[in-house]
């Protein structure tokens, strides 16, 4: 299955205009957002679980990330409420669910092998720190190589400069409205943009964004495979 999989192709995608797809765990739901590879896939999507929906335990070869948007995800590691981001490391096991329901930012198969952090930060009281422009203020969450992976929140009315980035950006719009020269982004909006892609971003209304920037594979590394 592909699904927005050519990462040299810029991708914007609101989950809201998408079908609910059936996992294999009963009460188990997701929105495709890119995905290379059938039921073991590098994968971002939204991931909906039904109260007392659960997963059997499972290994994450190529690690996990997650964000929850709504309600409380649990596993045998504690209970993650709305706005806990979890990363869990290549070569790590765990059997989810939700007593009361759930839904999920998820990304699979992505982490380095060598990013070994297991991190659950939750980011409704962790300390936020002003950014590179008045009006900004960011969360930082990870961390490895050129990855970075934080949240990035807008006052109305701030604008950032022109910038380039290498190794690709990814956002994806908690709350609130993104902009920039292309477009237009509100909440559930998830974007994608290629190595060495360049935009002037702004908002107007405001907005809280996920972003992920340097994680995505160079041209010469797509041409190989990797």
């Amino acid at each position: 299955m592909h699904i927005n999989a050519d990462f040299s192709l810029r991708a914007v995608v609101q989950h809201q205009d998408l079908p609910w797809v059936r996992s294999p765990a009963g009460g188990v739901e997701r929105r495709m957002l890119e995905r290379d590879g059938d039921e073991v896939a590098r994968a971002t999507s939204i991931v909906r679980y039904l109260p007392g929906a659960r997963f059997e335990r499972h290994l994450h070869e190529l690690g996990e990330e997650i964000f929850v948007l709504e309600g409380t995800f649990s596993d045998e590691s504690g209970d993650y409420g709305a706005g806990t981001y979890l990363r869990n490391p290549p070569g790590s096991s765990h059997a989810p669910h939700s007593a009361t329901g759930c839904v999920l930012f998820v990304k699979l198969r992505h982490i380095n092998p060598a990013d070994q952090a297991h991190l659950a930060i939750d980011t409704t009281t962790a300390t936020w720190y002003p950014g590179l422009v008045p009006g900004l203020s960011v969360l930082p969450l990870a961390e490895f190589g050129t990855e970075h992976t934080a949240l990035v929140r807008w006052a109305p009315g701030t604008c950032f400069n022109p910038h380039r980035h290498y190794g690709g950006e990814e956002i994806f719009v908690i709350d609130g409205v993104f902009e920039d020269e292309f477009g237009r982004y509100p909440a559930d909006t998830w974007i994608r943009s290629p190595h060495l892609s360049q935009h002037e971003p702004f908002s107007r209304e405001g907005c809280t964004i996920l972003v992920k920037t340097g994680h995505l594979p160079l041209p010469a590394d797509i041409a190989s495979g990797k």
